[in-house]
């Protein structure tokens, strides 16, 4: 019999990416913090993020031209509040992150490189040059540092290679009042479930982009916190909204790479096959156009020439120029037989970022009372309909911050939770049915991707909610009868984000920013976030 294995921390902290490091960085100087990390510590979104992260540093350049460009982008369902907040914590953050030792490209001088501005670059929706940058290894940059920092503090703890299995909270033990008191997880060294206590827990999980069959995003990407929140009645807002990033290579030995966004703001060209530009006809900010104009405009034209991709183009800057700011893509696609500085990339839309998510206060606060999400797991009201290119390390960043002032303002008024339960295995078995979830895996990917991805119609979200359903009730039996594994907790929370995001869809009759829906082409004169309760 396995040994019961229980942890103590005041605070349980869900995710290892900027938002989790982040948080328990500024925690970990007042209190014991557990970092959970469900693979390698650096295997999240963080690391592989390229373009970088915006905020106001140029003269010309002003808070409110940030908050513009952040509401048009949004397509009018930002909440402004929460937009205006971000940008003007945007810079004291990048000033945490440089405290810290992250090292930002800095411009050419003959002078004191010290004393040097930072090179800013412009992306897509952009008015201005404001995306700081390492290079275009942004997020590994970032991710490095921050891991380096959190294994050297005394007083974090990290625990790799472990899945949340589930939130315990007073309710689920029949105990007064709403309130979060740890969380199960599964030690996959030991391939047993562990039990953690705390006082506080945040999901810094990331979004729910593996639910589609092709994504941008790691493996790790499966919507863990959205569907543990939810099961913990927990509302979510805007699930409909996945962006997909226009830019992924199409290349057989390269799954996932994605081509970051600074190469169209550094002037790269989309084109055909045959050569043409094309974003010009679809909009009058051509390839500077916001993601979801540029991924229709990619996925209408390879449908109309049943192409199986188009190209980015950046043969007409100088090599060395290429070469500087792109480092990591030349190589990469160089090491696949492609030189950028002499051949187009051959790219396709991919999904990329879950704009939606568990709904929050300013503070990172959900409806559970000691539970907090940050970064893409949370729906805060800052991308709106879309989410602006570099916007999305920023938010992690400011909301952790906010979350630990708000965790450590509460920190000497709440008691260590009471003795909880074990985790129950006396009536499940072992499985040798893997081909089970693998095919179930696969058949909600296809699904998803076919029936409710860049372009959707009435009848594609009812055929998708239907499989949905069906698998729901395959995939709880399931569970309620095997032994967990990393497999099927993944494709469990899968299956319960993808029902969220066809209902989020199915609720909003109109096309709006990540959302075109052939049958409902308008926009609604007064919008609103599209939000579901639990029973």
């Amino acid at each position: 019999m396995k040994q019961v294995v229980e942890h103590q921390s005041d605070v349980l902290v869900i995710g290892s990416g900027a938002a989790g490091l982040t948080l328990a960085l500024h925690l970990a100087e007042k209190s014991k913090v557990i970092l959970l990390s469900k693979g390698p510590l650096s295997e999240g979104s963080t690391y592989y993020a390229q373009g970088g992260i915006a905020s106001v540093f140029d003269e010309g350049d002003t808070i409110e031209s940030h908050v513009s460009d952040t509401l048009v982008a949004g397509a009018d369902l930002c909440d402004k509040d929460v937009v205006t907040y971000t940008a003007q914590n945007a810079r004291s953050a990048m000033e945490w992150l440089i405290k810290c030792g992250v090292a930002f490209d800095k411009e050419e001088t003959d002078g004191d490189a010290s004393s040097a501005p930072y090179h800013l670059t412009r992306e897509g929706g952009h008015s201005h040059r404001r995306i700081l940058h390492a290079a275009d290894a942004t997020g590994k940059e970032v991710q490095v540092t921050l891991e380096d920092q959190a294994k050297l503090h005394p007083n974090i703890t990290v625990l790799e290679r472990y899945n949340a299995v589930d939130l315990i909270t007073s309710r689920k033990l029949n105990r007064p009042g709403n309130r979060v008191l740890g969380a199960y997880v599964w030690n996959r060294n030991q391939e047993q479930v562990e039990t953690i206590k705390a006082r506080f827990v945040a999901l810094a999980t990331g979004g729910s982009s593996k639910v589609y069959q092709y994504t941008s995003n790691p493996d790790i990407a499966s919507g863990d916190g959205i569907a543990m929140a939810w099961r913990s009645g927990c509302r979510v807002a805007n699930m409909e909204f996945n962006q997909f990033h226009p830019t992924c290579l199409y290349h057989a030995d390269a799954r996932n790479f994605l081509l970051t966004e600074a190469l169209r703001g550094e002037g790269a060209y989309l084109r055909r096959p045959d050569g043409t530009r094309f974003m010009p006809e679809f909009d009058e900010r051509a390839e500077l156009a916001p993601r979801d104009i540029v991924a229709r405009a990619i996925d209408f034209e390879m449908k109309r020439l049943g192409a199986d991709c188009v190209y980015l183009d950046i043969t007409h800057k100088p090599a060395d120029f290429i070469i500087k700011h792109f480092p990591t893509i030349y190589k990469r696609c160089l090491s696949l037989g492609i030189d950028i500085t002499k051949n187009p990339i051959p790219v396709v839309p991919a999904a990329h970022y879950t704009c939606g998510g568990v709904m929050t206060d300013l503070h990172g606060q959900t409806d559970l009372n000691g539970l907090y999400a940050i970064g893409e797991v949370a729906y805060t009201g800052l991308h709106g309909a879309n989410r602006l290119a570099s916007n999305s390390l920023l938010e992690c960043l400011v909301f952790a911050r906010a979350a630990a002032e708000d965790i450590e303002s509460q920190l000497q008024k709440i008691p260590f939770p009471g003795d909880l339960p074990a985790w129950d295995e006396s009536k499940v078995s072992n499985s040798d049915e893997e081909v089970v979830i693998a095919h179930n895996w696969h058949e909600l990917r296809l699904f998803m991707w076919d029936y409710v991805g860049i372009v959707r119609s009435d009848k594609r979200l009812e055929r998708a909610l239907r499989r949905c359903q069906l698998l729901q009730g395959e995939i709880q039996e399931y569970y309620s009868n095997f032994h967990v594994s990393n497999n099927l907790l993944e494709l469990r929370n899968l299956v319960q984000v993808a029902e969220l995001i066809i209902r989020c869809a199915m609720e909003r009759k109109e096309s709006r920013g990540l959302h075109y829906n052939i049958d409902h082409p308008h926009r609604l004169e007064t919008p609103s976030p599209t939000i579901l309760i639990p029973d």
